[in-house]
């Protein structure tokens, strides 16, 4: 792994933390507040960036690790930021909640693990 993918996943871990903090205010709110719905979008993107990034600067990474689930992030990525006039909110919120912490969870194992 190269000090920039290392640098570039420690930035998607940050991201993902963000998007845990806005899971915390509940569905309801998330439902209820467009401001949330559009930050939620705004991280899948920034996730999705931060994928791209390692995928330019250390080709074969993302395939290497399919653990890591990076390629799901990418594709996440592109949809909300081509197709945001049919992006499902309801979607977002499971990518958000559920699939986001899993990756995470997975690249500070692989941190910790590559030292």
């Amino acid at each position: 792994m190269t000090p920039r993918t290392r640098r570039c996943l420690a930035d998607l871990l940050d991201h993902a933390a963000a998007a845990g903090r806005l899971v915390e205010r509940g569905r309801a709110a998330y439902d209820a507040d467009e401001m949330l719905r559009y930050a939620a979008e705004d991280l899948l993107i920034r996730l999705g960036e931060t994928v791209a990034r390692i995928d330019r600067d250390d080709p074969g990474f993302v395939d290497a690790h399919p653990r890591l689930e990076l390629r799901r992030v990418k594709d996440a990525r592109n949809l909300v930021a081509h197709g945001y006039d049919v992006v499902d909110s309801a979607i977002v919120w499971s990518i958000v909640a559920t699939n986001v912490p899993a990756v995470a969870a997975e690249v500070e194992a692989l941190l910790t693990s590559d030292g």
